[in-house]
């Protein structure tokens, strides 16, 4: 049995099947780990969302920005924009029980030393902590503070988590931290714009995993989410995202011996 993680999809499902072909992926025996990011900016959405969702418990997938993007474009709780390409999704005959799938998954995926995440933890988070929030948002993904709570995080520059919010802001909090953190300060205050490499992040920022003393330095975090750094990895970080949508790879890792499997996209941004 092998546990291959694989980096931000964005609907790029012939690239998402060569991929699995390289790994030479057995579902009785193999798992799939997917860092979010599912959905949107390359040409197959709907046909990534029912191939993971049929794969049951072979896979586990984190949501990332653009499947929450999604679910909030599908409650009315906000508008697609000119580069989306989310409307084979929401025009689909199984729209319905794709949507209710994607809402049932975790925004925090815990296992052993792993943390599966789409991307980051603030510094001042365990890994147990951010467990127990990741659920609390995950319930309100699930339950009918879903409307609410994606318009609060659409659009969500002013949001900066503190540990006294409560409701809807509370977990949109939350989930702009798992999906859309990339850097923040040492005090844990997020910089909401910022897309670049790593090595130009704004002054008085920093990445979230170079920060002194974080508190959940302990786990290995297998994320996404950060386009412009590429393919990272060190002993406590698995960074996955190597821009398959932008025309490069797509990355899968398979943790047991770390060894990576790349494939060229063959469905990029714009290339319908």
């Amino acid at each position: 049995m092998a546990t291959y993680a694989i980096g931000d999809v964005q609907g790029c499902y012939a690239s998402l099947r060569r991929l699995t072909e390289t790994i030479r992926f057995n579902p009785p025996q193999d798992r799939l780990w997917f860092v979010g990011d599912l959905v949107n900016r390359g040409p197959d959405s709907h046909h990534v969302l029912r191939f993971i969702k049929n794969l049951g418990p072979a896979a586990i997938t984190v949501l990332g920005n653009h499947d929450l993007f999604l679910l909030a474009v599908a409650m009315g709780a906000t508008a697609l924009r000119r580069n989306d390409t989310l409307a084979q999704v929401l025009g689909a005959p199984d729209r319905d029980e794709l949507l209710a799938w994607l809402r049932q998954q975790p925004l925090l995926h815990r296992e052993g030393k792993y943390v599966l995440v789409h991307a980051g933890l603030l510094p001042q988070w365990t890994a147990e902590g951010a467990q127990q929030l990741a659920r609390e948002a995950e319930t309100a993904l699930r339950g009918d503070q879903i409307t609410a709570t994606l318009r609060a995080l659409h659009p969500n520059g002013h949001l900066q988590w503190a540990p006294e919010l409560v409701g809807p802001i509370r977990f949109a909090s939350i989930m702009k931290v798992l999906t859309r953190l990339r850097t923040c300060s040492i005090s844990g205050e997020m910089e909401s714009s910022f897309s670049g490499p790593p090595e130009l992040t704004p002054e008085g920022f920093h990445p979230w995993f170079n920060i002194p003393s974080r508190k959940n330095a302990t786990a290995t975090v297998v994320f996404g989410h950060w386009a412009a750094m590429g393919l990272h990895m060190t002993p406590n970080l698995l960074a996955l995202d190597s821009g398959c949508v932008y025309g490069r790879q797509l990355t899968a890792l398979r943790l047991e011996d770390r060894r990576v499997f790349q494939v060229t996209c063959e469905d990029p941004r714009g290339g319908r």
